[in-house]
């Protein structure tokens, strides 16, 4: 039947590519490194995205040069309207599809969490190393923010949750803030015995700055043990989920409409208990006709059906590449 969507998932950390029959087979996958064009340079990016494009065509046997109906990716970085433009351009010149549609990377996890055979309407917060929001309704309108760090009022995700207790284990530690459980175990994370050591590391590279990412989850375990401080942090982090939803679900006026709210990224797909409730219970006041659902399946089956959505393909063709990635 030949080969319909090149379906381009690609994350700060890794980027996955499938290529999609016209009855929703996947013919070829294939996983490689992250995209990060403000990182590397656009040119860089694509050559990395390339690679793993052709590691996805060599799967599939398909001859070369690749030739698609429509590629849909769904891109980290691409936060701005701006950069989707840039973005298609480029990935317009590989030559590689007829048609090309870039969206943000949080768009992926919207698409894939839908139930089989709904509508795409929903709204989907990404609670990752960062924080995201996006919504969408069939008839083509969205909602979305810059979600490019604090000069766009984003806070939180696993990187800035790991900073705040930073902060307030440092603080707990010398004396001028609140005593906390977090300015023993951070460090104990890392096999120090202070916030000083383990300032210390990270100030001069003995500890890559990247690893502060693994203290999330000690958080969320600090936090389980009924620590005050902890306790407030992830109190702020279901605030913030609840807020990016509610106002989604208010630009696209869907707060009076029964409408799925889906939970994805590695900080909300790990069910934090604290976590998990405090958004339920905040969305059931605040919107209580949102649905959410954390979301588990892989993005690159979002991609695939946003591609799928694109050509106006049948029902059982989205229901065979859902069927795939179950």
């Amino acid at each position: 039947m030949g080969m319909s969507v090149l379906a381009i998932d690609a994350g700060n950390s890794k980027t996955d590519v499938a290529l999609i029959d016209a009855d929703g087979t996947v013919l070829g996958a294939a996983r490689g490194g992250g995209f990060r064009p403000p990182a590397v340079g656009v040119e860089a990016a694509l050559r990395t995205l390339a690679a793993t494009v052709e590691e996805a065509r060599l799967a599939s046997r398909a001859p070369g040069p690749l030739r698609v109906a429509h590629v849909s990716a769904c891109l980290a970085n691409a936060d701005l309207p701006v950069e989707e433009r840039e973005l298609a351009a480029a990935l317009e010149a590989c030559g590689w599809g007829g048609s090309v549609r870039v969206y943000n990377d949080t768009f992926a996890i919207l698409r894939a969490g839908l139930p089989s055979g709904a509508e795409p309407r929903g709204v989907a917060v990404v609670c990752g190393a960062g924080i995201n929001c996006v919504g969408m309704t069939p008839d083509g309108r969205t909602a979305r923010f810059p979600a490019i760090g604090r000069i766009s009022g984003d806070w939180g995700g696993g990187g800035g949750l790991a900073e705040e207790a930073l902060f307030f284990a440092a603080r707990a530690e010398d004396g001028r803030g609140t005593p906390t459980a977090l300015a023993a175990a951070l460090p104990a994370h890392f096999g120090l015995a202070s916030m000083y050591e383990l300032i210390e590391a990270l100030h001069l590279g003995r500890l890559p700055f990247a690893r502060r990412h693994e203290l999330s989850p000690v958080l969320f375990e600090v936090a389980a043990a009924g620590d005050a401080v902890a306790r407030s942090l992830v109190a702020r982090q279901a605030e913030e989920i609840v807020a990016l939803a509610t106002v989604a679900l208010d630009r696209l006026d869907l707060l009076d409409v029964p409408t799925p709210v889906l939970l994805g990224g590695s900080v909300l797909a790990a069910r934090h208990p604290q976590l998990d409730d405090g958004v339920r219970e905040l969305l059931a006041v605040r919107a209580p006709k949102a649905e959410p659902l954390v979301v588990t399946a892989s993005p690159v089956l979002g991609a695939g059906l946003l591609g799928l959505d694109h050509l106006s393909a049948p029902a059982g063709v989205h229901a065979r590449l859902r069927g795939q990635y179950a």
